[in-house]
């Protein structure tokens, strides 16, 4: 044997160096991967949801119709109990795993070693479930995609990977997370490339895209193609002439979205004022909230079950106008007390003694801006739902 390698070996090294896989099909095969634990991170967190709305408000379904269904005093202390429970899980969970590092996925991958720490995201990640679970208006999107990020580092990290490949992972796992929560995989892919890692080249697009791809793909798997928004099949584009229109409401959501973070900020702000812990806190930004459902029961959730009926012409246009500024309150309050969620993985600025930013703003912003649409060019145009569709889309 040992002289069948001596005179062999340089044809062997020949044929292990053509059997040896390429680093841009190692990172391919682990963005594979990665899109698989974003599919599972998504169902696994919508069952979380669910379970939790049959033990907390004994209902399933939208939580518009949910809280429709609910007497006003149920409004009114769901999300005062699950700010309350929220904040606690905070407060104590962080406190017990203690500081390991920042949490923040754009900071780790544009100025650290794409460590993110996993404890620190299961904790949030309870919160955000018992915020979400009880009415909070907040979104859920923004922990998947956190989730996904955070395990894909973990994966790399137990592996002892080498920073740039944590930091790749990261950003597969973001990908991943928007393609898996929004069931949008360009998004995902091109969200991860322009934000996270601000880098088109191919070969760190490629693996974003396959990531993306594999998470819908598992996705969809389990909740089927049905699009967030119903949209009504008598909404088309017809002519030319309404782009203008298109145009205005671009530029005008996206100061609508300007202004809504520097909201968010002062938010923050006046609840970092408060001198009582994390929990009295997000137990009155609860409060504020429930008080706000008594009248306008659609601020509870993500937006979506509000959004699809204003698809389908259900407010009138007085009415728009007041649950605009309803989810806007209600939106403030939650964030701004230090609830975690969101629609994306930016992670603002921290209030005092609180280590449990939200993740994201995007979501409630779409809703915003699809109800300032609604209500804008509802007496302007025939057809205001196309516009509402693009404002959620912007």
């Amino acid at each position: 044997m040992q002289d069948f390698f001596r005179r062999h070996w340089q044809e062997l090294l020949r044929i292990r160096e053509k059997l040896r896989l390429s680093e841009e099909t190692v990172h391919l095969l682990l963005a594979a991967g990665v899109g698989i634990i974003g599919g599972l991170v998504n169902l696994v967190f919508h069952l979380c949801i669910d379970t939790l709305k049959e033990v907390a408000l004994r209902h399933q379904g939208d939580f518009v119709e949910i809280a429709e269904a609910l007497n006003w005093w149920q409004r009114l202390l769901a999300p005062t109990v699950g700010g309350l429970g929220a904040g606690l899980v905070l407060f104590w969970g962080l406190h017990w795993v203690g500081k390991r590092g920042s949490s923040n996925l754009l900071e780790v991958v544009v100025a650290g070693d794409g460590r993110l720490p996993f404890r620190h995201a299961l904790i949030k990640a309870v919160s955000s479930l018992l915020s979400i679970s009880t009415g909070g208006s907040i979104g859920r999107e923004g922990l998947i995609t956190h989730l996904t990020a955070t395990a894909a580092s973990k994966c790399g990290q137990l592996a002892h990977w080498q920073p740039y490949r944590l930091r790749l992972l990261v950003a597969c796992g973001a990908a991943a997370g928007i393609a898996a929560a929004y069931n949008a995989p360009v998004a995902g892919a091109v969200f991860a490339a322009q934000i996270v890692l601000g880098n088109f080249s191919m070969n760190l697009f490629a693996p974003l895209v396959l990531a993306s791809v594999v998470a819908t793909m598992v996705s969809r798997s389990f909740f089927g193609i049905e699009p967030q928004y119903q949209v009504p099949s008598d909404v088309e584009f017809t002519h030319v002439t309404q782009l203008p229109w298109f145009v205005l409401l671009g530029l005008f959501a996206g100061m609508l979205g300007a202004a809504f973070l520097k909201l968010l900020r002062h938010s923050e702000l006046l609840f970092s004022r408060v001198t009582q812990p994390l929990y009295v806190r997000m137990a009155l930004g609860g409060l504020v909230v429930g008080a706000i459902a008594t009248g306008y029961p659609q601020v509870w959730g993500n937006g979506y079950g509000a959004t699809n009926q204003i698809l389908h012409d259900q407010y009138e246009l007085g009415f728009l106008f007041g649950l605009f500024v309803a989810k806007l309150l209600a939106t403030l309050m939650t964030v701004g007390s230090g609830a975690v969620g969101g629609g994306s993985s930016r992670s603002p600025p921290r209030a005092a003694h609180s280590a449990s930013s939200p993740d994201g703003r995007p979501n409630s912003a779409n809703h915003h801006a699809s109800l300032t649409a609604s209500t804008w060019i509802s007496s302007a145009r025939p057809s205001p739902r196309s516009h509402a569709i693009s404002a959620s889309a912007a």
